[in-house]
């Protein structure tokens, strides 16, 4: 039903959802989103890239310290 309403109104689940500024980055982060927007796409891809590592590296750390292990 949210999908539906999402397409017919032209605007994202999120927005639906959530307001503006609850989802996003905090101000500091954000001021680096835009800096990396205004990169070539390969060096955006090299940022994605160590993000997505940084990422993993939490959430197997997280894991490692699980309560269920």
């Amino acid at each position: 039903m949210l999908r539906r309403l999402a397409i017919a109104l032209g605007v994202s689940g999120d927005a639906l959802l959530f307001d503006h500024n609850e989802r996003g980055p905090g101000d500091d982060l954000r001021l680096h989103f835009e800096a990396v927007s205004r990169m070539s796409p390969e060096d955006q891809q090299v940022v994605r890239s160590l993000l997505e590592g940084m990422i993993l590296k939490h959430d197997a750390r997280r894991f490692e310290r699980s309560p269920d292990r």
